[in-house]
């Protein structure tokens, strides 16, 4: 069958009884395009309207309980030699920094050793053997964790560098009588790649998602690069006992158990972010997100059922609407690709200055399509997950 469509017959072709498959293609761009909408107009801009406390209240009421940091590091020698002083040297009155070694095989351990006769407040713990069947870095992490003196815990990794001498106090201010999580972001370092500005762009699409997911009381994960929580919540709930057989997780599935729509907040401060070096190849950041992503099918169904819709609909727009253009709906395709391209750049302009990522802006229509690539990539992964080492 052949349709012969003109550019000005899109609004008239709606009212005309068309094949199953045209409907169904029409129906499918509209549903995503509205889905889309929904997602940016009334779950997403409740990031750009969360109004932190004024930082001089939060110097005047300077609240500062112990808190322990607590860092796993496999073969990070040159990482921590680096990033350890930063976060050592935070501005902050009591706090203790545990360093688990998980059986590294460069001089990570020489230098924590060092570092250690240096500063009081750092324990450092040496692993040399790993319990049989256990994977990725759970196992020293519960490690740490239970050696930890302080109620208040905060995550972060030998890679990551604070920045700011602040970030210690502005993770953990958060933390009150009820709210027991506190969320940080954790960007990579700009260099002038079409690789680094993806990750980049990629980073700060997740941290949309699992922010405004928590400020509408559905908290689904966290980042282990910037996470504060209470000890009592690793206690109570068995800690990672309930995916120990997952690689990752320690962070997503953690929070993804234990969080609910009181006892979680955010951080989003400048002073708070923690600075990470990203992959430089693409195969290297194809095995980083093959890691991260084995995880998602784990998540609660709700949450699994959200995000999924939001993928999908984003998946759908181009594919469907570049299916309809180029079967002539060029009119159709065109208005509704223009009101989402606007929406999408109104809000990521807010985002992006609060994430200090204010020059991907001019990248996010390119960026925005190439997350197609992204998810025919790997969502193969989420249905035929295997067991893979963090280090």
């Amino acid at each position: 069958m052949h349709f012969n469509l003109s550019q000005n017959s899109d609004f008239i072709l709606l009212l005309i009884p068309q094949s199953f498959f045209f409907t169904f293609l029409l129906g499918l761009f509209i549903f995503s395009f509205i889905v889309q909408l929904v997602y940016w107009c009334f779950l997403f801009s409740k990031l750009i309207n969360f109004k932190a406390p004024p930082k001089s209240t939060q110097i005047e009421s300077r609240n500062e309980k112990p808190v322990s940091i607590i860092i796993c590091a496999r073969n990070e020698a040159e990482n921590l030699e680096k990033n350890l002083p930063r976060i050592l040297n935070q501005n902050y009155r009591s706090f203790e920094v545990v360093v688990v070694n998980d059986n590294s095989e460069d001089t990570t351990y020489d230098i924590l050793l060092k570092y250690e006769k240096i500063y009081s407040n750092l324990q450092v713990i040496n692993l040399k053997t790993k319990p049989l069947g256990v994977v990725g870095k759970k196992f020293p992490l519960k490690i740490g964790i239970e050696s930890s003196k302080y109620a208040t815990l905060l995550l972060t990794d030998a890679d990551c560098c604070p920045s700011s001498s602040e970030w210690l106090f502005c993770m953990q201010s958060r933390i009150t009588d009820t709210t027991k999580i506190v969320l940080g972001y954790g960007p990579y370092t700009t260099y002038p790649t079409l690789l680094n500005r993806f990750i980049r762009f990629e980073t700060v699409y997740t941290a949309i998602q699992y922010f405004s997911f928590a400020l509408a009381k559905l908290p689904y994960m966290g980042v282990g690069r910037n996470l504060a929580y209470q000890k009592e919540l690793f206690t109570e709930s068995s800690g990672f006992e309930r995916h120990k057989h997952i690689a990752s997780g320690d962070d997503d599935l953690f929070i993804n158990e234990v969080a609910n729509g009181a006892n979680v907040n955010i951080v989003l401060e400048k002073e708070s972010f923690v600075y990470s070096e990203p992959k430089m190849t693409w195969r290297d950041y194809y095995r980083q997100k093959t890691r991260h992503l084995s995880t998602a099918t784990s998540y609660q169904l709700k949450h699994q059922i959200l995000l999924g819709l939001l993928s999908a609909s984003h998946f759908l727009f181009y594919v469907t609407g570049i299916t309809l253009y180029v079967l002539g709906f060029n009119i159709m395709f065109g208005t509704l690709f223009g009101i989402r391209y606007i929406v999408l750049v109104y809000y990521y302009g807010k985002i992006l200055k609060r994430f200090q990522e204010k020059r991907l802006l001019l990248w996010i229509p390119i960026l925005d399509f190439m997350y197609i690539l992204y998810y025919i990539t790997f969502t193969p992964i989420l249905f035929f997950r295997k067991t893979i080492q963090w280090k």
